[in-house]
């Protein structure tokens, strides 16, 4: 769930510093805007009025799904360590399962600080690419949780590489993924086959045709009263594409199906590398 200092937004005395970032707006286009300044920059601060709003989102959800259900919190904005701190603190009470992104995972020792002054887990890694990068926060148990992406930290044996050497320092692995059921089902192999692995991220619950993009080779659900069921005869991934639903549901200003990409024979690239 997302504990975002976005939804404090018209509310008086919950933030320092807002309205310069209000007037520069979300734009990623623009090189000032507060999208693209790092944590550490925006000098944005969180008044108590604006954790006890922060708070009671989560108590809510908290009350309304009791503690059999593990929750978590991510998107808190671009805000320093010391916020940071200060907003984990507040939320301890609730036992959330980890604390995402706080700051960006670049930063080592300032993940190492934040670890080091609260209770609840913390995690980061949906931005970083290659076992190698993830090296610095595991050597230094910056975090208590590693999560890639394995459709960008270098794909499923990569990935599997990053959960293993994590496992080595007793640092567990949650799984980011906001994508098809294709990358969905890679993440399924590799988290079973992953010692270390704790959760993986869903993000289509709600669509309706999501899981109807594939067919499974094995006739058995892609998810189940909220598991993935791993296929233990299917060959591959379990599935195959089925080509009707996909066509029904291209994005409107690009009705092209698997067209050639020669958009990506130039360099070019949006630097953020952060969540």
């Amino acid at each position: 769930m997302d504990v975002s200092i976005r939804k404090l937004k018209g509310k008086p005395g919950t933030l320092v510093n807002s309205q310069f970032w209000d007037n520069l707006g979300g734009n990623q286009s623009n090189y000032m805007s507060y999208n693209n300044t790092m944590h550490p920059f925006t000098q944005i601060q969180i008044t108590d009025k604006g954790l006890e709003e922060l708070t009671q989102i989560v108590e809510n959800i908290r009350n309304l799904v009791g503690y059999e259900i593990p929750i978590s919190t991510d998107h808190y904005g671009h805000f320093d360590l010391n916020n940071g701190i200060r907003l984990g603190k507040a939320l301890e009470k609730y036992r959330l399962a980890w604390l995402e992104d706080m700051v960006p995972w670049q930063y080592t020792e300032q993940w190492k600080t934040i670890s080091a002054a609260l209770e609840t887990p913390t995690l980061t890694g949906e931005d970083i690419y290659l076992l190698e990068n993830f090296k610095p926060l595991i050597h230094e148990r910056a975090v208590d949780i590693v999560h890639p992406d394995l459709a960008s930290s270098g794909g499923l044996l990569e990935t599997k590489r990053i959960g293993d050497y994590a496992e080595e320092f007793g640092i567990a692995m949650a799984m980011h993924q906001a994508g098809t059921p294709v990358s969905f089902m890679a993440n399924v192999h590799c988290a079973a086959a992953t010692q270390n692995f704790l959760s993986l991220e869903h993000h289509s619950v709600d669509i309706p045709w999501w899981e109807d993009l594939v067919k499974t080779t094995d006739g058995r659900k892609l998810i189940d009263k909220g598991y993935a069921q791993v296929p233990l005869t299917a060959p591959g991934l379990g599935i195959e594409l089925n080509e009707d639903v996909l066509k029904q549901h291209l994005k409107p200003t690009d009705k092209s199906y698997f067209a050639p990409t020669s958009e990506w024979d130039d360099k070019r690239s949006h630097d953020r590398t952060y969540s």
